[in-house]
Protein backbone atom coordinates (compact mmCIF):
# COMPACT_ATOMS: atom_id res chain seq x y z
CA UNK A 1 0.00 0.00 0.00
CA UNK A 2 1.26 3.50 -0.75
CA UNK A 3 2.02 6.22 1.46
CA UNK A 4 -1.22 8.27 -0.01
CA UNK A 5 -3.54 5.24 0.32
CA UNK A 6 -2.49 5.86 3.61
CA UNK A 7 -3.28 9.10 3.87
CA UNK A 8 -6.77 8.59 2.36
CA UNK A 9 -7.95 5.51 5.25
CA UNK A 10 -9.60 6.62 8.65
CA UNK A 11 -7.00 7.80 10.52
CA UNK A 12 -6.68 7.08 14.32
CA UNK A 13 -5.83 10.49 15.61
CA UNK A 14 -8.75 11.58 17.47
CA UNK A 15 -8.49 15.61 18.55
CA UNK A 16 -4.76 15.58 17.91
CA UNK A 17 -4.40 16.58 14.58
CA UNK A 18 -3.08 14.60 12.12
CA UNK A 19 -0.25 14.55 9.29
CA UNK A 20 3.47 13.55 9.74
CA UNK A 21 4.07 14.05 13.02
CA UNK A 22 7.05 16.04 13.60
CA UNK A 23 10.09 15.09 16.30
CA UNK A 24 9.26 17.24 19.43
CA UNK A 25 11.99 19.57 20.64
CA UNK A 26 14.34 18.67 23.91
CA UNK A 27 11.30 18.17 26.72
CA UNK A 28 12.02 18.76 30.65
CA UNK A 29 13.29 15.58 31.88
CA UNK A 30 16.99 15.58 30.62
CA UNK A 31 18.35 12.00 29.74
CA UNK A 32 15.15 10.83 30.29
CA UNK A 33 12.94 12.78 27.89
CA UNK A 34 11.18 10.71 25.04
CA UNK A 35 13.28 10.68 21.75
CA UNK A 36 9.98 10.75 20.01
CA UNK A 37 6.34 10.86 20.59
CA UNK A 38 2.76 9.20 19.26
CA UNK A 39 2.09 10.97 15.72
CA UNK A 40 0.15 14.33 16.55
CA UNK A 41 1.28 15.23 20.12
CA UNK A 42 4.32 17.17 20.50
CA UNK A 43 4.52 17.63 24.22
CA UNK A 44 4.01 15.33 27.65
CA UNK A 45 1.12 17.13 29.64
CA UNK A 46 1.69 17.45 33.03
CA UNK A 47 0.22 18.90 35.57
CA UNK A 48 1.13 22.45 37.18
CA UNK A 49 2.12 21.86 40.47
CA UNK A 50 4.20 18.96 39.52
CA UNK A 51 6.27 20.10 35.97
CA UNK A 52 9.27 17.55 34.53
CA UNK A 53 12.52 18.58 35.77
CA UNK A 54 15.27 16.45 35.30
CA UNK A 55 16.06 15.89 38.97
CA UNK A 56 12.29 14.87 39.35
CA UNK A 57 12.25 12.67 36.81
CA UNK A 58 15.80 10.63 38.12
CA UNK A 59 14.77 10.49 41.79
CA UNK A 60 11.47 8.85 40.85
CA UNK A 61 12.88 6.83 38.56
CA UNK A 62 15.55 5.61 41.77
CA UNK A 63 12.69 5.06 43.51
CA UNK A 64 10.89 3.20 40.88
CA UNK A 65 13.72 0.55 41.36
CA UNK A 66 14.49 0.46 44.70
CA UNK A 67 13.50 -2.05 47.13
CA UNK A 68 13.24 0.62 50.32
CA UNK A 69 9.94 1.12 48.60
CA UNK A 70 8.59 -2.17 50.51
CA UNK A 71 7.74 -3.16 53.90
CA UNK A 72 10.47 -6.19 53.94
CA UNK A 73 12.90 -4.23 51.57
CA UNK A 74 13.04 -6.78 48.55
CA UNK A 75 10.36 -5.53 46.51
CA UNK A 76 10.33 -2.55 44.22
CA UNK A 77 8.03 -1.45 41.85
CA UNK A 78 9.82 -2.89 38.84
CA UNK A 79 9.42 -6.25 40.71
CA UNK A 80 6.41 -6.32 38.92
CA UNK A 81 6.79 -4.11 36.23
CA UNK A 82 10.03 -5.00 34.52
CA UNK A 83 10.94 -2.79 31.50
CA UNK A 84 11.59 -5.78 29.26
CA UNK A 85 8.34 -6.82 29.47
CA UNK A 86 6.84 -3.32 28.65
CA UNK A 87 6.49 -2.58 32.30
CA UNK A 88 4.29 -5.49 32.61
CA UNK A 89 4.38 -8.79 34.70
CA UNK A 90 4.33 -12.23 32.85
CA UNK A 91 2.45 -14.19 35.31
CA UNK A 92 -1.44 -13.90 35.36
CA UNK A 93 -1.83 -13.20 38.59
CA UNK A 94 1.92 -11.82 40.45
CA UNK A 95 2.97 -13.09 43.48
CA UNK A 96 6.24 -11.68 43.96
CA UNK A 97 4.77 -8.34 46.59
CA UNK A 98 5.72 -8.72 49.88
CA UNK A 99 3.08 -11.61 50.96
CA UNK A 100 3.94 -13.99 47.87
CA UNK A 101 0.19 -13.94 47.87
CA UNK A 102 -1.31 -13.64 44.22
CA UNK A 103 -3.10 -10.62 43.45
CA UNK A 104 -6.65 -10.21 42.01
CA UNK A 105 -6.23 -8.89 39.21
CA UNK A 106 -2.86 -8.80 36.12
CA UNK A 107 -0.32 -5.81 36.82
CA UNK A 108 -0.96 -3.70 33.48
CA UNK A 109 1.56 -2.54 31.02
CA UNK A 110 3.22 1.50 31.83
CA UNK A 111 2.96 2.91 28.76
CA UNK A 112 2.03 6.50 27.63
CA UNK A 113 0.65 7.12 31.44
CA UNK A 114 0.86 11.09 30.69
CA UNK A 115 -2.35 10.60 28.44
CA UNK A 116 -4.33 8.17 30.69
CA UNK A 117 -7.71 9.31 32.04
CA UNK A 118 -8.25 6.74 34.68
CA UNK A 119 -5.53 4.24 35.97
CA UNK A 120 -5.99 0.70 37.11
CA UNK A 121 -8.50 -1.37 35.39
CA UNK A 122 -11.43 0.28 37.13
CA UNK A 123 -10.12 3.75 37.00
CA UNK A 124 -9.95 3.83 40.43
CA UNK A 125 -6.98 6.67 40.30
CA UNK A 126 -7.50 9.61 39.00
CA UNK A 127 -3.60 10.71 38.14
CA UNK A 128 -0.48 9.61 38.29
CA UNK A 129 0.20 11.62 40.95
CA UNK A 130 -2.16 9.22 43.44
CA UNK A 131 -1.50 6.21 41.49
CA UNK A 132 1.62 5.06 43.80
CA UNK A 133 -0.42 4.80 46.94
CA UNK A 134 -2.06 1.87 46.15
CA UNK A 135 0.47 -0.50 45.82
CA UNK A 136 2.19 0.87 48.36
CA UNK A 137 -0.03 0.28 50.82
CA UNK A 138 -1.53 -2.88 49.39
CA UNK A 139 -0.79 -5.77 52.23
CA UNK A 140 0.19 -7.94 49.15
CA UNK A 141 1.79 -5.65 47.02
CA UNK A 142 4.37 -3.10 48.61
CA UNK A 143 2.90 -3.75 51.98
CA UNK A 144 3.75 -0.67 53.35
CA UNK A 145 0.56 -0.68 55.87
CA UNK A 146 2.48 2.62 58.02
CA UNK A 147 3.43 5.25 55.47
CA UNK A 148 5.40 7.04 58.06
CA UNK A 149 7.19 4.16 58.44
CA UNK A 150 8.25 4.22 55.19
CA UNK A 151 9.71 7.86 55.50
CA UNK A 152 11.34 7.28 58.50
CA UNK A 153 13.29 4.38 56.26
CA UNK A 154 13.83 7.00 53.72
CA UNK A 155 15.11 9.82 55.58
CA UNK A 156 17.50 7.53 58.03
CA UNK A 157 18.97 6.94 54.00
CA UNK A 158 21.63 9.27 53.22
CA UNK A 159 21.39 8.39 49.56
CA UNK A 160 17.43 9.24 49.40
CA UNK A 161 17.98 12.13 51.45
CA UNK A 162 20.29 13.66 48.82
CA UNK A 163 17.92 12.54 45.92
CA UNK A 164 15.00 14.41 47.79
CA UNK A 165 17.08 16.98 48.50
CA UNK A 166 19.02 17.51 45.23
CA UNK A 167 15.32 17.64 43.95
CA UNK A 168 13.05 18.97 46.19
CA UNK A 169 15.65 21.12 48.14
CA UNK A 170 16.00 21.28 51.54
CA UNK A 171 13.46 19.05 54.07
CA UNK A 172 12.01 17.99 50.58
CA UNK A 173 12.15 14.18 52.01
CA UNK A 174 8.13 13.99 52.13
CA UNK A 175 5.82 11.76 51.11
CA UNK A 176 3.90 14.23 48.53
CA UNK A 177 7.09 14.68 46.97
CA UNK A 178 7.92 10.80 46.96
CA UNK A 179 4.66 10.41 44.87
CA UNK A 180 5.37 13.38 42.34
CA UNK A 181 8.90 11.81 41.55
CA UNK A 182 7.44 8.63 40.82
CA UNK A 183 4.52 10.57 38.60
CA UNK A 184 7.48 12.22 36.75
CA UNK A 185 9.43 9.21 35.99
CA UNK A 186 6.12 7.46 34.69
CA UNK A 187 5.24 10.36 32.58
CA UNK A 188 8.64 9.55 30.59
CA UNK A 189 7.84 6.35 29.74
CA UNK A 190 6.98 6.80 26.28
CA UNK A 191 6.79 4.26 23.64
CA UNK A 192 6.33 5.72 20.39
CA UNK A 193 9.25 4.48 18.14
CA UNK A 194 7.88 0.91 16.67
CA UNK A 195 8.12 0.17 13.33
CA UNK A 196 4.78 1.75 12.71
CA UNK A 197 5.82 4.59 14.21
CA UNK A 198 8.61 5.24 11.99
CA UNK A 199 6.98 3.98 9.05
CA UNK A 200 3.70 6.73 9.73
CA UNK A 201 6.59 9.59 10.06
CA UNK A 202 7.89 8.29 6.66
CA UNK A 203 11.25 7.74 7.94
CA UNK A 204 13.72 6.49 5.52
CA UNK A 205 13.83 2.89 4.87
CA UNK A 206 10.88 2.24 7.21
CA UNK A 207 8.53 0.20 5.59
CA UNK A 208 5.42 -2.05 6.91
CA UNK A 209 4.62 -5.37 4.74
CA UNK A 210 1.72 -5.64 3.31
CA UNK A 211 -0.01 -8.08 5.62
CA UNK A 212 1.01 -6.01 8.14
CA UNK A 213 -1.00 -3.16 6.12
CA UNK A 214 -3.67 -5.09 5.51
CA UNK A 215 -3.92 -5.71 9.50
CA UNK A 216 -3.90 -2.46 10.23
CA UNK A 217 -6.89 -1.61 7.72
CA UNK A 218 -8.98 -4.54 9.61
CA UNK A 219 -7.96 -2.73 13.51
CA UNK A 220 -9.16 0.46 12.02
CA UNK A 221 -12.46 -1.24 10.84
CA UNK A 222 -12.57 -3.51 13.86
CA UNK A 223 -10.66 -2.41 17.12
CA UNK A 224 -10.79 1.61 16.46
CA UNK A 225 -14.30 2.15 18.88
CA UNK A 226 -12.43 0.88 21.51
CA UNK A 227 -8.17 1.17 20.62
CA UNK A 228 -8.64 4.18 18.70
CA UNK A 229 -6.32 7.28 18.30
CA UNK A 230 -2.53 7.25 17.90
CA UNK A 231 -2.41 5.63 21.80
CA UNK A 232 -4.27 2.90 20.61
CA UNK A 233 -6.95 2.83 23.52
CA UNK A 234 -10.07 5.33 24.04
CA UNK A 235 -8.84 5.16 27.54
CA UNK A 236 -12.48 4.57 28.20
CA UNK A 237 -14.21 1.09 29.87
CA UNK A 238 -15.83 -1.70 28.23
CA UNK A 239 -17.34 -5.00 28.62
CA UNK A 240 -16.18 -7.20 26.24
CA UNK A 241 -18.02 -10.67 26.84
CA UNK A 242 -15.54 -12.38 29.33
CA UNK A 243 -18.27 -12.77 31.87
CA UNK A 244 -21.92 -13.35 32.13
CA UNK A 245 -22.16 -12.32 35.75
CA UNK A 246 -19.78 -10.08 37.90
CA UNK A 247 -19.21 -9.67 41.89
CA UNK A 248 -20.38 -7.48 44.72
CA UNK A 249 -19.82 -4.89 46.71
CA UNK A 250 -15.78 -4.52 46.73
CA UNK A 251 -15.22 -7.33 44.34
CA UNK A 252 -12.48 -6.65 41.85
CA UNK A 253 -15.10 -8.45 39.19
CA UNK A 254 -17.23 -5.52 38.88
CA UNK A 255 -14.98 -3.78 36.96
CA UNK A 256 -15.67 0.07 36.86
CA UNK A 257 -18.76 -0.65 38.41
CA UNK A 258 -16.84 -1.07 41.93
CA UNK A 259 -15.89 2.54 41.75
CA UNK A 260 -18.94 4.06 39.81
CA UNK A 261 -21.75 1.83 42.08
CA UNK A 262 -23.40 1.83 38.36
CA UNK A 263 -25.53 -0.40 37.53
CA UNK A 264 -24.42 0.08 33.60
CA UNK A 265 -20.56 -0.37 34.43
CA UNK A 266 -20.93 -3.83 35.96
CA UNK A 267 -17.94 -5.66 33.83
CA UNK A 268 -16.51 -2.90 32.30
CA UNK A 269 -12.63 -2.62 32.42
CA UNK A 270 -9.87 -0.19 30.80
CA UNK A 271 -8.87 -0.74 27.38
CA UNK A 272 -5.17 -1.79 27.43
CA UNK A 273 -3.17 0.11 24.90
CA UNK A 274 -2.30 -2.22 21.73
CA UNK A 275 1.52 -0.69 21.79
CA UNK A 276 3.99 -3.85 22.91
CA UNK A 277 0.77 -5.85 23.20
CA UNK A 278 3.17 -8.98 21.85
CA UNK A 279 5.72 -8.60 24.76
CA UNK A 280 3.24 -7.73 27.36
CA UNK A 281 1.31 -11.55 28.06
CA UNK A 282 -0.63 -12.35 29.40
CA UNK A 283 -3.82 -10.63 28.76
CA UNK A 284 -7.15 -9.26 29.98
CA UNK A 285 -7.66 -7.84 33.49
CA UNK A 286 -7.17 -11.42 35.16
CA UNK A 287 -4.30 -12.11 32.78
CA UNK A 288 -6.67 -15.61 31.28
CA UNK A 289 -5.43 -15.29 27.69
CA UNK A 290 -1.83 -16.57 27.60
CA UNK A 291 -1.09 -16.02 23.86
CA UNK A 292 -2.47 -12.78 21.16
CA UNK A 293 -3.95 -15.70 19.10
CA UNK A 294 -6.48 -16.61 22.32
CA UNK A 295 -7.29 -13.16 22.61
CA UNK A 296 -8.79 -12.87 18.59
CA UNK A 297 -10.49 -16.49 19.05
CA UNK A 298 -11.84 -14.74 21.82
CA UNK A 299 -13.27 -12.05 19.87
CA UNK A 300 -14.12 -14.79 16.91
CA UNK A 301 -16.01 -17.49 19.12
CA UNK A 302 -15.45 -16.73 22.59
CA UNK A 303 -17.51 -14.17 23.66
CA UNK A 304 -20.49 -14.23 26.33
CA UNK A 305 -23.34 -12.02 26.59
CA UNK A 306 -24.63 -9.85 29.48
CA UNK A 307 -26.10 -6.26 29.65
CA UNK A 308 -23.67 -4.51 29.87
CA UNK A 309 -21.36 -5.87 26.79
CA UNK A 310 -20.04 -3.43 24.49
CA UNK A 311 -22.37 -2.98 21.55
CA UNK A 312 -19.64 -2.75 19.19
CA UNK A 313 -20.09 -6.44 19.70
CA UNK A 314 -23.59 -7.17 18.84
CA UNK A 315 -24.40 -9.13 15.47
CA UNK A 316 -27.92 -9.60 15.39
CA UNK A 317 -29.38 -13.08 16.41
CA UNK A 318 -25.85 -14.16 15.90
CA UNK A 319 -23.48 -14.71 19.21
CA UNK A 320 -21.64 -11.82 19.97
CA UNK A 321 -18.25 -10.77 18.61
CA UNK A 322 -16.26 -10.27 16.01
CA UNK A 323 -16.05 -11.42 12.45
CA UNK A 324 -12.89 -12.52 11.10
CA UNK A 325 -11.83 -15.38 9.19
CA UNK A 326 -8.18 -17.01 9.63
CA UNK A 327 -6.06 -15.42 6.91
CA UNK A 328 -7.38 -11.73 8.76
CA UNK A 329 -6.58 -12.88 12.28
CA UNK A 330 -3.39 -13.13 11.00
CA UNK A 331 -2.94 -9.51 8.98
CA UNK A 332 -3.99 -8.48 12.65
CA UNK A 333 -1.46 -10.25 14.18
CA UNK A 334 1.29 -8.75 11.89
CA UNK A 335 0.32 -5.81 12.55
CA UNK A 336 0.34 -5.92 16.11
CA UNK A 337 3.96 -7.31 16.11
CA UNK A 338 4.69 -3.68 14.31
CA UNK A 339 3.71 -1.95 17.62
CA UNK A 340 6.22 -4.03 19.43
CA UNK A 341 9.18 -0.67 20.47
CA UNK A 342 12.12 -2.65 20.78
CA UNK A 343 13.88 1.14 22.22
CA UNK A 344 11.16 1.05 24.37
CA UNK A 345 12.03 -2.34 26.13
CA UNK A 346 15.88 -1.63 26.04
CA UNK A 347 16.84 2.00 26.91
CA UNK A 348 19.09 2.38 29.53
CA UNK A 349 17.55 5.61 30.83
CA UNK A 350 14.13 3.78 31.33
CA UNK A 351 16.31 1.23 33.53
CA UNK A 352 17.18 0.86 36.97
CA UNK A 353 20.09 3.50 37.50
CA UNK A 354 21.83 1.19 39.94
CA UNK A 355 21.25 -2.12 39.01
CA UNK A 356 23.09 -3.26 42.25
CA UNK A 357 20.07 -1.80 44.26
CA UNK A 358 17.41 -3.11 42.35
CA UNK A 359 15.08 -5.73 42.61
Amino acid sequence: MSRARWLLLPVMLGACGGGTPRLPPPAPGGDAAPRSLPAGFTSIPTPQDNPLTPEGVSLGRWLFFSPLLSSNGQVSCATCHPQAHAFAEAAPLTSLGVSRRPLARHTPALINLAWMDGLFWDGGSKNLESLSLAPLTHPDEMGQVNLSGLMERLTSDPEAVRRFEETFGPGGTSLSNLLRALAQFQRTLVSADSPYDRWRRGEPGAALGPQALAGLVLVQRHCTPCHGTELFTDNAFHNNGLDARFGEGEDVTRGRGRITLRPEDEGRYKTPTLRNVTVSAPYMHDGRFATLDAVLEHYRHGMVASETLDATFLRGSAPPGLSLDDEEKASILAFLEALTDDSFLTDPRLGPPNPSRAQ
